[in-house]
């Protein structure tokens, strides 16, 4: 299973739209406490969009709580990554391997004790020198689209479920 990874996300609507992306990939999501909002809150639920029901998610207390649940195969997106995102195998042959892809707060991105713990994982999209980063539920699809090009998107809709296949035949 691919699993995205927020660690300490600040902002409320990243975090929907981010849900949104995850229920739209059957991509499961940790949020790794403090939380800058409550997931209660409207900002949340709006840019998910009523898609937040189809999320399948989970709440840690820290780092610690999370990854010692949660073994596999860790990729931190950090602008202090020497390679590409694209340089990663991600097609997981044998399945048995859950592939995390970590993310940090808006404002400071992932502690640096852990990114030093994890130098060979850590990634970077690259971009100019005219901004410092991308928006993180831009990053956020990014990398998923990535992992599941590379898995050939897996059990993904092909097709448009809701007005048919050929709609634009008719």
């Amino acid at each position: 299973m691919n699993n995205v990874v927020l660690y300490a996300p600040e902002i409320p609507q990243n975090t929907g739209n981010i849900m949104r992306t995850c229920a739209a990939t059957n991509t499961r999501l940790h949020l790794i406490k403090p939380l800058g909002f409550s997931l209660d809150e409207k900002a949340v639920k709006r840019s998910g969009a009523n898609y937040i029901d189809n999320c399948d998610y989970r709440v840690y207390e820290n780092w610690d709580d999370f990854q010692s649940q949660n073994p596999g195969e860790y990729y931190f997106l950090t602008r202090y990554g020497k390679k590409p995102h694209t340089s990663f195998n991600y097609t997981n042959p044998d399945k048995k391997r859950s592939i995390y892809l970590v993310f940090g707060r808006e404002s400071t991105g992932i502690p640096k004790e852990i990114l030093k713990s994890h130098l060979d994982t850590c990634l970077r999209i690259p971009m100019t020198d005219k901004v410092r980063a991308l928006n993180l539920s831009n990053c956020v699809a990014l990398m998923v689209y990535e992992v599941l090009r590379q898995q050939n998107y897996n059990d993904l809709l092909r097709e448009e479920p809701f007005k048919g296949k050929n709609y634009l035949e008719e």
